[in-house]
């Protein structure tokens, strides 16, 4: 696998920690990535969003930024990891309420562990979705083009990324959604 090599992360939040509230947390997050190594190439504004799944807490802050590094896909999930625990993440409940959530949805062109893989987690029911966790490493992750708040930030700061598999770029996976998940995300 090449190292040197743009990742594109989801951030997410909708817990305080300490005194930080969730925009702060995400750009407390942005300098601890920095202070790590990776160059931030780019960061898309900060939207608010309805917790996902619906009713579990508060609206999140989200956002997406491109980076550049020169890690292995598992590195560069630790370091997420680690930056999260820096900032009062637990992890207690799948999908639940969190302070602070740096998601890998991407390294290049990169598919993990492998094509059959990748389509047995992309093809999980949503019950399975939430019940579920892959004891490995997925690229891209397997609900990207799902989930508008995950999609409407990346297309601030990545829009003509094509996704390995389904051959579509964020700004059309964005646009196959529906107007009124689009519109569930708001630029703060």
């Amino acid at each position: 696998m090449t190292l040197d090599q743009q990742c594109l992360i989801a951030m997410g939040g909708n817990l305080p920690f300490g005194t930080l509230g969730p925009e702060e947390i995400l750009a407390e997050a942005l300098v601890r990535l920095r202070e790590e190594g990776p160059e931030i190439q780019a960061v898309s504004r900060f939207f608010r969003t309805p917790a996902f799944p619906a009713g579990a807490g508060p609206d999140f802050v989200n956002a997406a930024a491109v980076l550049r590094v020169a890690l292995e896909p598992e590195a560069v999930l630790t370091l997420l990891h680690r930056v999260e625990a820096a900032l009062g993440r637990k992890r207690v409940t799948r999908w639940g309420e969190r302070t602070l959530d740096l998601d890998l949805i991407a390294m290049g062109a990169h598919v993990l562990p492998d094509r059959t893989g990748f389509e047995a987690w992309r093809g999980l029911t949503p019950e399975a979705q939430q019940s579920r966790a892959p004891d490995r490493l997925i690229l891209p992750h397997p609900r990207l083009h799902e989930r508008a708040f995950v999609l409407v930030p990346l297309a601030d700061v990545a829009p003509d990324w094509v996704h390995p598999v389904l051959g579509r770029s964020v700004q059309q996976m964005l646009d196959d959604l529906p107007q009124a998940a689009r519109d569930e995300v708001e630029a703060l």
